[in-house]
């Protein structure tokens, strides 16, 4: 039996023990068991066609491993054989057991390749993707993480967990939603810390609306982020030109507003900021010119004038912190040389 079959069987036997349409704390997916990973490594192993003294080392790593090892000690595990058998395995393995230095990443294309039996690509793959996840490599951990699915894997609670961090951190919310629940159909399988922060994660993203402050705070975050990791081509412009357009598009809601009021002898002040993220009635006592606020290169530089309109104008309809978020932001990427590929 081929060793993906033989992953695949077991999470399918499993699977359908299972009523169909599992609720939160029945399992919908389950992790294989220590038995079954050991015998897909020794059979890896021996489709390689290494020499005995390589497969008697990996046996005995192998019978050290207790049937009551967790899965993510299995999926440590399991990086073994493909190390001694596969140099390009040995220097990934050995990568993801170190520290980040830099955002450079080794070639990791040869995962996909046809040649490469399903075994070996999807557990490296989530490996890498979940050290990728650890250091806010958020795209790059997509890129790895984004088509697995849970049969394919020794440890689908990691796998899981990991998809969700990655759609939440990129405001994935549909994506983000659908792994949090893929997540916990299979909560008694899950380490405690996965489930608290799965919830945490689930409310966040109910919560999150399209074109709000919170969520072009949200968006200036993560550019900060890729900015902090280096990156600085098109990708970034096109968030930061995303921003733009929404803070243009917020300011002249809050202007057209403020002509409907007066425009209907609505001239009641507020001598405070509104305690919630929502366009206020009445006017307040300054006005905003709705300009760019950057372009593809001086992004965040706006000149002191019509920064401190914008900011004036926030901290009248909206909670302070949010003003705070801005000018800290505004302040960052004014000090940032212009962006190149």
């Amino acid at each position: 039996m081929a060793v993906a079959v033989m992953l695949a069987a077991v999470a399918a036997t499993r699977a359908a023990a299972q009523p169909t349409g599992t609720t939160r704390g029945t399992p919908g997916w389950t992790p294989p068991t220590a038995q079954a990973v050991r015998d897909a490594a020794i059979e890896w192993i021996d489709n390689r066609g290494v020499d005995a003294a390589v497969r008697e080392r990996a046996m005995r790593i192998w019978q050290s491993l207790p049937e009551t090892a967790t899965a993510t000690d299995r999926l440590a595990m399991l990086g073994t054989p493909f190390a001694l058998a596969d140099s390009r395995a040995e220097r990934l393995v050995r990568f993801c057991a170190s520290p980040r230095e830099d955002t450079r990443l080794p070639d990791v294309a040869w995962l996909t390749e046809p040649d490469v039996e399903p075994l070996e690509s999807a557990n490296l793959r989530l490996l890498l993707g979940r050290w990728l996840v650890q250091n806010s490599l958020f795209d790059e951990s997509l890129a790895q993480l984004g088509d697995l699915k849970p049969e394919q894997v020794v440890d689908p609670a990691a796998l899981l967990f990991c998809q969700a961090v990655v759609h939440h951190r990129l405001l994935n919310k549909k994506e983000g939603l659908t792994a949090i629940d893929r997540l916990l159909d299979g909560e008694s399988h899950c380490p405690r810390r996965y489930t608290a922060l799965a919830r945490l994660m689930r409310e966040d993203l109910e919560g999150v609306k399209e074109e709000t402050l919170d969520h072009i705070a949200r968006r200036m975050e993560d550019i900060e982020r890729r900015l902090d990791l280096g990156r600085a081509g098109p990708k970034v412009r096109q968030v930061e030109d995303g921003v733009i357009a929404s803070l243009d598009k917020l300011i002249k809601d809050l202007e057209d507003q403020q002509q409907q009021s007066q425009g209907g002898g609505n001239n009641v002040q507020s001598s405070r900021p509104a305690e919630r993220s929502q366009l206020m009635g009445g006017r307040g006592e300054g006005r905003v010119t709705a300009k760019r606020l950057g372009g593809k290169t001086g992004w965040g530089n706006l000149p002191p004038k019509q920064r401190e309109e914008v900011l004036q104008e926030i901290g009248r309809l909206f909670p302070s912190h949010y003003r705070d978020v801005i000018e800290q932001y505004f302040r960052k990427m004014a000090a940032e040389e212009p962006a190149k590929d």
